[in-house]
């Protein structure tokens, strides 16, 4: 009887894989030391939403099941924005006003990113990166974040991302600015 309930358990499983895949990669120090992204919850917000983009833009092209894991991976991530506010102290009745508002940004930034992308526009791409990861600062490497973007896009475009354990099957290239 429990049988039914096994192919939702193992999406969830797998997205769960992908989004933990996804954010140990945003956490690679490098992104922080030489691409000079803040090491703040906003700055990491940044580069775990610019990799969420990236997956989500990859699953969306892999059909029905991967329109719906790449919705899946979005509820994931703000699941787990809800969570690391509140493990910051912010208070309940103020996280869902947060959160929606943070889903406001990540839809822009999926919009601006998707755009450039889709345009082969990589300054473009730089411009909108520097606008949202570095405030229009110019800290730090807009142009390598937007190469690196890229060059995600460009991999996991090979990668069946529903086929296999997302360790393998999500691989991204090291970041070199």
């Amino acid at each position: 009887m429990w049988s039914i309930f096994k192919p939702r358990t193992q999406a969830q499983s797998h997205v769960s894989a992908l989004y933990d895949r996804i954010v140990e990669t945003a956490r690679r120090p490098q992104f922080y030391t030489n691409g000079g992204v803040p090491d703040t919850p906003e700055g990491r917000f940044e580069l775990i939403s610019l990799h969420v983009i990236v997956v989500i833009r990859q699953l969306n092209k892999q059909g029905e099941r991967g329109k719906a894991a790449g919705q899946s991976l979005f509820e994931y991530f703000f699941k787990d924005m809800d969570y690391a506010m509140r493990e910051m102290g912010i208070g309940d009745t103020s996280i869902g006003k947060k959160v929606r508002a943070m889903a406001e940004v990540f839809y822009g930034r999926f919009k601006a990113y998707a755009e450039a992308a889709d345009a082969g526009d990589e300054v473009a791409l730089a411009a909108a990166v520097r606008r949202n990861v570095f405030g229009d600062e110019l800290a730090g490497d807009a142009a390598a974040l937007a190469r690196y973007f890229l060059a995600a896009e460009t991999r996991l475009a090979r990668a069946d991302l529903l086929a296999g354990p997302p360790a393998e099957v999500l691989d991204f290239p090291d970041f070199n600015s």
